[in-house]
């Protein structure tokens, strides 16, 4: 699987990902199922945002209101790991839809995808996604 993401939209991720050091970072992406064109910075409200992250809901049901407006398509959710590692946790496994969805995640310098489905190869609910 491959997806091609917008040069300033993991520039944006990575920058927000570093002023954050020490919590994690979230958002949404946007685009379609091969190309992710946009994101938004969302604020992380879980009660541990240095080793988790939630969505603010009213940031998530805004944009999905928007989508339904035929405002941009939600392809998938972004945040940071400041441990430095990219790779999806099992509570982010945990977390996920299996509903093809992609999670981008920012570990230190590295920056991973992955696509939320049923028995994925990681996890159960991952399968990796290279970036173009």
């Amino acid at each position: 699987m491959r997806i091609a993401i917008s040069r300033s939209v993991l520039i944006g991720i990575r920058r927000i990902s570093a002023v954050s050091a020490g919590v994690e970072a979230c958002g949404l992406l946007f685009g379609s199922g091969d190309r992710i064109d946009s994101f938004q910075a969302v604020e992380n409200v879980d009660e541990a945002p240095d080793r988790h992250f939630e969505l603010d809901p009213v940031a998530l049901f805004a944009a999905l209101r928007a989508e339904r407006a035929g405002g941009p398509k939600i392809a998938g959710y972004w945040h940071s790991h400041p441990s430095g590692d990219a790779m999806p946790s099992i509570t982010d496994a945990a977390m996920a839809a299996p509903d093809g969805k992609l999670w981008v995640i920012v570990g230190g310098d590295q920056l991973t995808a992955w696509r939320a489905v049923e028995r994925g190869s990681l996890h159960g609910r991952f399968d990796p996604v290279t970036i173009d």
